[in-house]
């Protein structure tokens, strides 16, 4: 900064953009508050149907956000102008205190132009007026002088400096919307900048010259930026793509580094932690450096990382960043679709193995947050997608049609190809026992891809109804269970997902199973009796129950689905007792029929459930009733206090059950009420009563059945104050007894697939 320009800097300007930004955010609060709680939350509470159940309400939503993000985005660039005017201010006044100091000892700072400036004395004595006396000044005061004035220079000039780069970062990351980088001022933003660039410089050096040191710097800066969008866009796009595998391939393997392999070993697991949640974030900037970093990345996945052309290929080294955070879905499809394409011209398609991506095979351990060692991209990649649900959704719907010659084969989509095709590499643990990562990761991915929000989470009041391209993968999903019950049977531990995804699909399942008609003209009775937002996946009664049965031998998955059944029972018993109910959206029957239809598809679900876990426990596989019971009270303390979201009056999502924001009124309390009845009543049935008898066993679940689902039309009937309560235990026990004959029915069906005997 020139000295002039500081010395008479005119500020006016200045200050009046910090005022024009705090006005703003003054402002954006108002509106960040009526957009979350006039907008966003009204459209939490409507009753979506169709179209606007998939589109209208999470554009609201996300359009809400984003006055969140414009207040962020807002204040931090506030924040930074006002940080920068008052450090400017301040370095004019030390400037001027300097100069006026120096005038006392008869020295005089000039600019000079182009950035310079010269400090001479003022007046030289043999000049000065008769009798006047000029102040002395030594070589040293020059010197100090000089010294001073361009330090201050210095610091209005990194002040000026960072403030622009901080500002553009900040602009620049956000291409569309607004940013959520936040910064309470100039210096925070500025620091985690220059602490990307100084990262990526060491991360950048040859792997066998890292030290120990340059390891716990890297690591401890990654863990606090990780979440940081300056942060993790600069460090990325610093280090390149290239030299980020090279890294992450160098460090991750002992024999590289030594010293680092025998110091860090065990902190190599935080490490790609951190790693890949700075990546994630780096991803979703809209930055023109970062879109150039993500199409290489992708460039280099079929290309061998190492040196002397050894070594893994970069969707080996990449995919294992890819276990922890929120990548950028445009990135995860166009990563996935190149990862697919050399996955299936290793294999023929599937013909034959992948040998280049099987353990051992001159790849080291990429791993370190799992037992697997990575060599499989798909473990990795698949990991990824459970985090983000749009991508994974496009992901297994995408089709791949190989070409050979004029020969062209059946487009086969993604999800047949990998739960039904692939020939997945195997694996043991340090103990022999074999490790299924890759296909545990494959039903979370799977599970994000159905459901519309992360696996392992609960679905929200935000998240979307159900859409085409997800129901188009929950009936394939199924039909596919049902064609061939050993794919999930054989991969048990991918069970817990698939339950989930029952559980988020039983509306879909219950229409499926009442086979009802048409009761006036086009409108379905059945579709009343089950409502449903978004798009029906329109399930086969044949393959649900096959589907249900299978799921259900795994005690994680058959917990998933009979307390989501239970939550959903009660949950609809009180949207269809209220009296409040419109009645365009009313079961076009009375109190008696609802009831009983409602019990009745309820028994038929619980009579599937009870065979699957009987086949469990008395079949092959020797599970125990205490896994199954265990498993079930571990979902109870998952879904405590948010079990009100049944049917969706209110809600966004009648397809979750047994998962979102707490509804309000007599519905939570319906389901609560039930649910702890529930739990109370389930506890050690199997054990204290059945044994192995099935008879008993079945007639032990029919019973549970018939309590909770009385329990749900009684506690329903009681809080609409209706005037059947004492008519309510008759209609449930026939309802439900018929269901059970309905689901032995079903069972015996599909008596040449089951191991164990069957009720008579």
């Amino acid at each position: 900064m020139d000295l002039d320009a500081l010395r008479f800097a005119n500020f006016t300007s200045l200050d009046e953009a910090v005022a024009d930004w705090k006005l703003l955010v003054q402002h954006l609060v108002d509106l960040k508050k009526d957009a979350e709680d006039g907008l966003h939350k009204a459209a939490n509470q409507a009753n979506w149907a169709g179209v606007n159940a998939q589109v209208s309400k999470e554009f609201i939503g996300k359009t809400a956000g984003e006055f969140a993000d414009a207040h962020t985005q807002a204040t931090t660039v506030h924040n930074i102008l006002s940080d920068t005017r008052d450090e400017l201010k301040q370095h004019k006044k030390d400037l001027e205190a300097a100069i006026d100091r120096g005038l006392k000892k008869n020295l005089t700072v000039m600019d000079t132009g182009g950035g310079g400036f010269t400090v001479t004395m003022n007046i030289h004595p043999d000049r000065a007026a008769k009798g006047t006396t000029v102040p002395e000044h030594s070589e040293s005061d020059v010197t100090a002088l000089r010294d001073e004035v361009q330090g201050i220079l210095q610091k209005a000039t990194d002040s000026d400096a960072s403030a622009a780069k901080v500002l553009k970062a900040v602009a620049d990351t956000a291409r569309m919307g607004f940013s959520d980088a936040s910064y309470k001022d100039r210096d925070e933003a500025a620091d985690a900048i220059e602490t990307a660039e100084d990262l990526a410089a060491i991360a950048g050096k040859k792997p066998e010259d890292l030290t120990p040191a340059d390891f716990d710097k890297i690591n401890a800066g990654l863990s606090k930026y990780k979440d940081d969008p300056l942060f993790a866009e600069r460090f990325a796009t610093q280090l390149g793509p290239k030299k980020t595998l090279e890294f992450w391939e160098g460090i991750s393997d002992p024999q590289v580094n030594m010293e680092v392999g025998s110091e860090r070993l065990d902190q190599l697991g935080d490490l790609q932690r951190n790693l890949s949640m700075t990546l994630a974030t780096a991803t979703r900037s809209d930055t023109a450096a970062m879109a150039g970093w993500k199409s290489d990345m992708i460039r280099l996945g079929d290309q061998t990382i190492g040196p002397n052309g050894l070594g893994p290929d970069g969707f080996q080294v990449m995919s294992n960043l890819m276990r922890a955070g929120d990548y950028d879905d445009d990135f995860l499809k166009s990563y996935g679709t190149k990862l697919m394409e050399t996955e299936r011209k290793l294999t023929g398609d599937g013909e034959h193995d992948n040998l280049k991506w099987r353990p051992g095979f001159s790849t080291p351990w990429l791993n370190r947050m799992g037992e697997d060692s990575g060599a499989d991209p798909l473990t990795g990649f698949l990991k990824g997608l459970s985090n983000s649900p749009d991508a994974a959704t496009d992901f297994f719907n995408e089709e791949y049609l190989p070409k050979d010659g004029d020969d062209r084969k059946e487009p086969v989509d993604n999800f047949k190809y990998l739960f039904e095709d692939r020939k997945w590499p195997e694996e043991q643990n340090l103990d022999g026992d074999d490790l299924h990562t890759g296909q545990n990761n494959l039903a979370l991915a799977l599970e994000a891809a159905t459901t519309g929000h992360p696996a392992g989470e609960l679905p929200t009041a935000d998240t979307p109804a159900h859409t085409a391209d997800q129901a188009r993968l929950m009936r394939e999903l199924v039909d596919s269970v049902s064609e061939d019950p050993d794919r999930l049977k054989d991969n048990g531990y991918m069970s817990d997902s698939f339950g989930q995804i029952g559980a988020e699909y039983l509306p879909d399942i219950h229409r499926a199973m009442a086979d009802g008609p048409a009761v006036a003209g086009d409108d379905s009775g059945w579709d009343k009796l089950y409502p449903l937002a978004g798009e029906d996946a329109k399930l086969d009664h044949n393959a649900v129950a096959r589907f249900l049965v299978t799921t259900s031998q795994n005690p994680e998955g058959y917990a998933a689905l009979n307390v989501g059944e239970k939550a959903y029972t009660a949950s609809l018993m009180d949207y269809h007792l209220n009296p409040d109910l419109p009645e365009d959206q009313r079961y076009p029957h009375d109190a008696k029929d609802t009831i009983t239809s409602l019990s009745r598809k309820s028994g038929e679900f619980n009579g599937l459930l009870a065979q699957g876990r009987q086949e469990a426990v008395l079949g092959p596989a020797g599970e125990k009733d205490g896994d199954f019971d265990h498993a079930v009270s571990q979902k109870k303390n998952v879904i405590s206090g948010i079990v009100g979201t049944g049917v969706g009056i209110g809600t966004s999502f009648i397809a979750s059950p047994v998962v979102g924001a707490a509804a309000g009124g007599a519905a939570g309390t319906v389901t609560s009420v039930v649910m702890e009845a529930f739990f109370k009543d389930d506890e050690g049935h199997y054990r204290s009563e059945a044994g192995h008898d099935v008879a008993t066993r079945w007639e032990t679940i029919k019973d549970s059945a018939t309590n909770a689902n009385y329990a749900a039309a009684n506690e329903a009937a009681k809080a609409h104050h209706a005037n059947y309560t004492d008519q309510i235990d008759t209609w449930v026990s026939e309802g439900t007894a018929t269901g059970f004959n309905d689901a032995n029915t079903d069972i015996h069906a599909m008596a040449k697939d089951l191991d164990t005997e069957i009720p008579s």
